[in-house]
């Protein structure tokens, strides 16, 4: 049986742009079948979670290190435009807009077909695993510059 943590990502790349395709369940909305906010959180995470798999810098790769490593979101700002409704086909567009010593910027949009319904800027950093800052090692910014937009 294959490792689940070394199976093909999901999702694709367009460019420098990893792009994750979900689709909206009925969990994910609120009484009125409209996706709740907090969810697309939620989504932005997996979009997030499964660009890093495609990297080869997983949150399996970051705890495998002889320091163990962990993705925290610092910050996040988000702009909620329209809303997504139960059964509906999305995807998640993940971008590096920035790498630095230690931190990633990313921007991440939320889209049915081409129209963006919720637009987001994360910044992440690493962490040990009892919470102290760490920087970027430079094997994991060489790969997040490598995918840097231009």
């Amino acid at each position: 049986m294959p490792d689940s943590a070394h199976a093909p990502a999901s999702g694709w790349f367009e460019d420098r742009a990893f792009f994750f395709p979900l689709r909206v369940y009925y969990e994910d909305t609120d009484f009125s079948g409209i996706v709740y906010h907090a969810n697309y959180l939620r989504f932005m995470e997996r979009g997030r979670s499964e660009f890093l798999r495609a990297t080869e810098i997983s949150h399996q790769a970051m705890l495998a290190l002889d320091e163990k490593l962990a993705w925290a979101v610092r910050r996040m700002r988000i702009d909620y435009r329209k809303p997504a409704r139960v059964e509906e086909a999305l995807t998640i567009r993940t971008r590096v807009i920035e790498v630095t010593a230690a931190r990633m910027r990313l921007a991440q949009e939320v889209r049915r077909e081409t129209e963006i319904l919720v637009a987001a800027e994360v910044e992440a950093c690493l962490i040990t695993l009892d919470g102290r800052p760490r920087r970027v090692p430079d094997a994991v910014r060489k790969i997040l510059l490598s995918y840097l937009e231009t």
